[in-house]
């Protein structure tokens, strides 16, 4: 009879237990998503039909992409965070500009407000990436 009462208290007593995961509490790290405050569609200009998107990142994102080099599960989220606002952005040039401002926009220009990202801007390769800036295909944009 112990033993039956003790099996029926069992799932009981766990319901209130938190699952364990392998993954760290981002507390401790000191960082946690959201990673993306907000995004922005702009123009260059009146008249110029070449659009921007504004990346407005968080506390925690400029904190965690501070962390430069191999893609991360943050980069990734962030990532994840910028197409749920702005879908149309996932294409491989976007992505390619969003992971060069993470990996190196705090380093060079720290606490810039917006990481702009842009749909015409050509796919390159990563030296080419980074050797301008980020904004291969043309100057930076003027705001």
């Amino acid at each position: 009879m112990r033993v039956l009462i003790l099996a029926a208290m069992v799932p009981v007593v766990l319901a209130g237990v938190a699952p364990a995961s392998a993954d760290p509490d981002p507390s401790v790290l000191g960082y946690a998503p959201p990673f993306v405050d907000h995004v922005l569609w702009a123009r260059w200009s009146e008249g110029n039909p070449l659009s921007s998107l504004r990346v407005y990142p968080t506390a925690s994102g400029r904190a965690v992409s501070k962390r430069r080099g191999s893609p991360s599960p943050e980069s990734d989220e962030a990532w994840a965070e910028v197409l749920a606002l702005a879908p149309q952005a996932d294409t491989p040039g976007m992505h390619d500009q969003f992971r060069c401002h993470w990996d190196f926009a705090e380093a060079a220009h720290p606490g810039k407000t917006s990481w702009n990202l842009e749909p015409w801007r050509p796919v390159v390769d990563d030296a080419t990436m980074v050797a301008t800036g980020c904004n291969p295909g043309g100057a930076p944009e003027p705001f």
